[in-house]
């Protein structure tokens, strides 16, 4: 590992500082394989590796490394950046290479005692001004949660997330304002196709005609319902706990003309009315919400309203462990940015459906389509950030960058995986699909 001074403050660090946080550094990412830069308060710039620099690290108060060192984790560097204690310049997908690595990292007992030490030494306050972080402490803080799943606590939670505001989700999603897993015919493929190939598969694989009664659980701004009706002829209808979507899907179905076909309403999937009211179902991005104690529930929900021989398409995020579990995935998160969002395996999901009375049908991994979404949404959203700093703080922009710039880069690690289950109710000796999947490509 080399490390080299390669700009020097223009006034001479007589107080030490630099150089103990220099030997914090050195010691805490001895190991770590990459080229970057690291500028200190001060305007020191140092350097680690050969090679130019993926990215810059600029800190900007000196109790980051305090705190590294007391808890050597890549969450004290995440809410930093939120807080605007640190900046990231360069490529960002390199500086999550850290997270990883700090996972790894053991400080033996006198070395830790040696670098607190120095971390004593350190200012106690930035050297520097720093940029006002946010005015809705709610992201950094938290909220408080009952995490017992209830009717209120869920749409507190899905509220804290979806209701940021829609003008900025439209900065960065498709024209069709879909906020899920994308569909890419090949890698080439635009966003906008992704999203409308997805939407048509979906209905495709539902195998959807006219006049049937369709649902959609977690609707979203609507994209799902409308597309289903516009394109398919059936009669949809759509729940989400999100004021903002559902205001947004009720103007989108008026402007549409989309009345008689589509309606969408404010509604807890448990509070869904009726037995066997709906041919066919879809849930997209809906069970992560659910809670994994709840699961049974949802299932049941669903089932109970379809009917006999009617079609479910489950489309959700899952991971590589069994249960969800605290470790510095879970807490940034449930933190950041899904309070009380849980995970499981995609077979846990799948028996979890088969108990509660569904035949599975198919069942395909989408997990490199949704790296490719990640990446344009990062993409969209640096390209927007000035507008986006219009409808959302500096601190909500930089939770959500990262934020899918992590998953971007877990998807393509695949510990994290997003699956379609294809199911039915049973109950009909009719089958509930053709004998090959031939037409789903005609």
């Amino acid at each position: 590992m080399n490390f080299t001074a390669s700009l020097v403050s223009p006034t001479p660090d007589k107080s030490g500082h630099a150089d103990a946080a220099m030997r914090i550094l050195k010691r805490l990412l001895r190991h770590f394989h990459s080229s970057a830069a690291l500028r200190l308060w001060n305007d020191t710039t140092h350097h680690i590796g050969h090679a130019p620099p993926a990215f810059t690290l600029v800190i900007r108060d000196p109790a980051i490394l305090r705190k590294l060192v007391l808890q050597p984790s890549a969450l004290v560097l995440a809410d930093a950046y939120f807080r605007g204690l640190l900046d990231v310049e360069g490529d960002l997908y390199s500086v999550l290479r850290l997270k990883g690595y700090f996972q790894t990292l053991v400080l033996p007992l006198r070395e830790r005692s040696a670098l607190l030490l120095d971390a004593l030494r350190l200012p106690r306050k930035p050297l520097t001004a720093i940029p006002p972080a946010s005015s809705s402490a709610a992201l950094l803080e938290g909220e408080r949660f009952s995490h017992d799943h209830s009717r209120q606590s869920d749409h507190a939670a899905i509220s804290f997330h979806y209701d940021v505001s829609n003008q900025f989700y439209k900065l960065w999603l498709d024209e069709q304002m879909v906020y899920s897993c994308a569909y890419f015919e090949t890698p080439d493929s635009t966003l906008e196709q992704a999203q409308r190939h997805k939407l048509d598969h979906i209905c495709r694989k539902l195998r959807l005609k006219p006049g049937e009664r369709f649902l959609d659980i977690g609707c979203g701004w609507g994209a799902l319902v409308c597309w289903a009706a516009q394109h398919y002829g059936v009669k949809a209808h759509g729940i989400t706990l999100s004021q903002q979507q559902h205001d947004y899907a009720q103007r989108r179905i008026a402007a549409a003309g989309l009345h008689d076909l589509v309606t969408v309403e404010l509604r807890d999937y448990r509070d869904l009315q009726g037995e066997a009211v709906f041919d066919k179902a879809a849930s997209v991005g809906m069970f992560e919400h659910v809670g994994l104690a709840n699961l049974p529930v949802y299932n049941a929900t669903v089932h109970r309203v379809l009917r006999p021989g009617g079609l479910f398409l489950n489309h959700g995020i899952t991971h590589d462990e069994e249960g969800w579990h605290p470790n510095i995935d879970t807490e940034f998160i449930n933190r950041y940015v899904f309070p009380d969002g849980e995970l499981d395996t995609v077979s846990n999901i799948q028996r979890g459906m088969e108990h509660a009375g569904f035949e599975i049908h198919d069942v395909e991994g989408l997990r490199p389509h949704y790296a490719l979404t990640l990446r344009h949404w990062v993409q969209r959203l640096e390209a927007a950030h000035d507008e986006a700093l219009q409808h959302v703080s500096e601190t909500a922009y930089r939770v959500w960058r990262l934020y899918m710039a992590a998953c971007a880069v877990e998807f393509e690690a695949g510990g994290t995986g997003v699956y379609q289950i294809l199911a039915s109710r049973r109950g009909t000796t009719e089958p509930a699909l053709p004998l090959t999947r031939r037409d789903l490509y005609a």
